[in-house]
């Protein structure tokens, strides 16, 4: 079988586009792992399966390189929204795109689709949303042990789960070390993303990404809006802010209502 593929890159973030109206390819798990396999397939963080056009608008899913799907990926989100355009769907420079984690709204800020601007919906911090295991509670600043040292999480939720952990100094290794015992543990039953937090100042911040079901990630949309929203929620940063990750920078605003807005390139 010839199958036409796309692939692009946010921040390093890499995903390989597969439009559903231009070729029939059945993904199964053993297919998705293949094609995300670096060194006998395709190679990328997951797969962008889409357009789906309903009767509500344009729907996308994500795939991820063990074969499981997400909820929702701000990288994938704007690398999607290149694609669209690029191929020739887009009417307009702002719309609306739905994901298992919900709608987002998109705007194109360039000519070239190369910057753009997505709202992520809003944040929450329930247990029960999140999920997170044991009682209904907002999880902030929780004690967990793993590894024999106990941290601080804060976990929520912006359509996908996340657990964020402050330090004074972060690492890919301790990324590595914390990623998969933190993304399997109990506590967290439909398993989570993880964000070592490295404050820098009031408006900037600096993170080390572990994602579900990818692993050691070198940037993330959604993990950048977490990140900055449980860093505003500790008190520990403004509304508007810088995040630095080795594959590049966002920059995320949270709004007084609650939206929160990324901003970056493809």
């Amino acid at each position: 079988m010839t199958v036409d593929f796309y692939k692009y890159h946010a921040l390093g973030n890499d995903y390989i586009v597969l439009d559903p109206n231009k070729t029939a390819l059945p993904l199964p798990a053993e297919t998705i792992r293949l094609l995300c396999h670096r060194h006998f397939g395709i190679g990328s963080d997951g797969i962008l399966y889409g357009p789906f056009f309903q009767e509500d608008g344009i729907h996308l899913r994500i795939l991820n390189p063990d074969g499981s799907e997400a909820e929702k990926s701000g990288n994938g989100i704007r690398i999607f929204a290149r694609y669209l355009f690029d191929a020739g769907y887009l009417k307009d420079s702002s719309f609306d795109l739905f994901t298992p984690g919900g709608k987002v709204s998109v705007e194109i800020l360039d000519a070239k689709a190369s910057l753009i601007k997505v709202n992520m919906g809003t944040a929450t911090f329930n247990s029960a949303a999140i999920p997170v295991a044991g009682p209904d509670r907002e999880v902030v600043a929780e004690p967990l042990s793993v590894l024999g040292r106990s941290y601080a999480i804060t976990c929520l939720s912006v359509g996908n789960p996340h657990c964020v952990i402050p330090l004074p100094d972060i690492s890919r290794q301790l990324a590595e070390q914390l990623g998969p015992v933190i993304e399997n543990h109990p506590l967290f039953p439909h398993r989570i993303n993880l964000q070592l937090l490295k404050v820098l100042d009031r408006s900037t911040i600096q993170i080390e990404i572990w994602e579900r079901g990818a692993g050691y990630t070198l940037a993330s949309g959604s993990s950048s809006c977490a990140a900055a929203s449980a860093a505003y929620r500790l008190g520990l940063v403004d509304r508007n802010v810088t995040v630095l990750m080795p594959g590049g920078t966002l920059r995320i605003a949270l709004t007084a209502v609650g939206d929160i807005y990324m901003t970056g390139p493809v």
